[in-house]
């Protein structure tokens, strides 16, 4: 690009980075197997950046400051790896609705939606995975086929059947 159009006193936006979703005190931090290698993956990531960034000449605008984002990012994964309660889902009831289920549920309208219950680094609402800490989750964790909950949503309180309860081990309920 031309310096033409670039403006030399422009300074450059710091990057944000989100923190990592919140676990309240005393509770455990439970994970699915493919969350905590989710965890171990993004470490091994991080540590490529930094290994990279280390290798930038010192003098670099940036690389101080990044390689502290780093280093802060890692001792949060660090903390989240280290207390990571793995949940084998292969000895979870096949009718009950447990950590690691995939849970199937009807609308009053006859709407269905799927969710998984994971551990909160893992969730990804888009994917339809869910914290345990999620009010969906909470109010379908112990429950069984055909059993009806309610949910307070933004729009007032929803019924939603139990229709279907599913574990990654491939056996449905």
């Amino acid at each position: 690009m031309s310096k033409a159009f670039v403006r030399e006193d422009a300074v450059e936006e710091p990057r944000i980075v989100p923190a990592r979703a919140p676990l309240p005190p005393g509770v455990p931090n439970y994970v699915t197997a493919r969350g905590l290698e989710l965890l171990q993956a993004e470490r091994a990531e991080l540590q490529a950046e930094r290994a990279r960034l280390e290798q930038v000449p010192a003098d670099t605008p940036e690389r101080e400051e990044q390689l502290a984002g780093i280093a802060h990012r890692l001792a949060e994964l660090d903390a989240r790896i280290a207390t990571a309660t793995v949940v084998d889902t292969r000895g979870q009831p096949r009718d009950q609705v447990r950590f690691g289920a995939w849970v199937t549920v009807r609308t009053a309208g006859g709407e269905e939606r799927r969710y998984r219950i994971v551990g909160v680094d893992e969730a990804d609402a888009a994917q339809g995975l869910v914290s345990f800490l999620a009010p969906i989750a909470r109010a379908v964790l112990g429950r069984q086929l055909d059993d009806t909950v309610s949910l307070e949503t933004a729009r007032g309180a929803e019924t939603l059947e139990i229709v279907d309860i599913e574990y990654d081990d491939g056996e449905p309920a």
